[in-house]
């Protein structure tokens, strides 16, 4: 949830508050005598160790108006930048590496993804109690919880289809995808940073190598963004025909039907 030391993430704040993008840092990685005593303590999560649903604004962030700092309930501090952000990002990439530039952005969200699985990993069991490992946990109760802090930090809401999981793939749906909303509709597939992230953790999760690609973008004009999360053979078969003009619901019936053995 927000754990990157080596890359940047962000995220916009949900409507309501601001439509400013957000930067998250691990504390972690910030030497003690920086931080001060309290500077990166959750001041909430002090007075209410055992409050889970923390999800709203005023809960999960807190403002530290006297230093300047904003921390999240699991103390990752937190800035605040302007959506400009993201269109400048993405520009700069574009400027320096050309058609390059969706796949540094996937790789920075994979590696993202990477750290934050790890991340997860020793949060989620310790906030909850949990002894035993996440695998021995329901699938969809873990993936909630693990999403939860995203979309109170604006990455969008979520909806994740297991259904083809025992054939090698499935799909998650982004509602809201901060990527796609601030580029607007461009024509094509723009949130190559969250294809990343999934494939990412993904991989981490269930210990295999995972890909991901967006085969349906609110930036296209659709009303939410689709992923495909697999093995690199159903993600080349995606890629092969989306490139063909094969939209999401064709993709997904040719899956479904095995069409990436032939």
């Amino acid at each position: 949830m927000g754990y990157l030391p080596s890359q940047t993430d962000f995220f916009t704040i949900p409507k309501g508050m601001s439509s400013m993008v957000l930067t998250s840092i691990s504390t972690s990685n910030i030497p003690a005598k920086v931080k001060g005593s309290n500077l990166l303590e959750h001041s909430l999560r002090k007075v209410h160790p055992s409050k889970h649903h923390h999800y709203q604004v005023e809960d999960f962030f807190c403002f530290q108006m006297n230093s300047g700092s904003i921390v999240d309930w699991n103390n990752c501090r937190n800035v605040l930048t302007s959506e400009d952000f993201i269109v400048g990002l993405i520009d700069g990439l574009q400027e320096e590496v050309g058609n390059a530039s969706s796949v540094v952005m996937y790789n920075i969200g994979k590696e993202w993804g990477h750290y934050d699985a790890e991340f997860f990993n020793q949060w989620f069991p310790t906030e909850f109690g949990y002894t035993s490992s996440l695998s021995e946990l329901n699938l969809n109760y873990v993936l909630e919880g693990w999403w939860w802090p995203f979309t109170a930090q604006g990455w969008g809401n979520w909806a994740i289809d297991l259904s083809e999981q025992k054939n090698g793939f499935l799909f998650v749906d982004i509602f809201d995808s901060a990527v796609a909303r601030t580029l607007g509709d461009v024509g094509k597939p723009v949130c190559h940073i969250y294809a990343g992230l999934l494939a990412g953790f993904f991989s981490r999760l269930v210990n295999k190598s995972l890909n991901c690609i967006e085969i349906q973008c609110y930036a296209m004009g659709e009303t939410y963004c689709k992923f495909l999360i697999g093995k690199q053979d159903r993600i080349d078969a995606a890629t092969f025909w989306q490139n063909e003009g094969a939209n999401a619901n064709d993709i997904a019936t040719k899956l479904v039907k095995g069409e990436y053995l032939k």
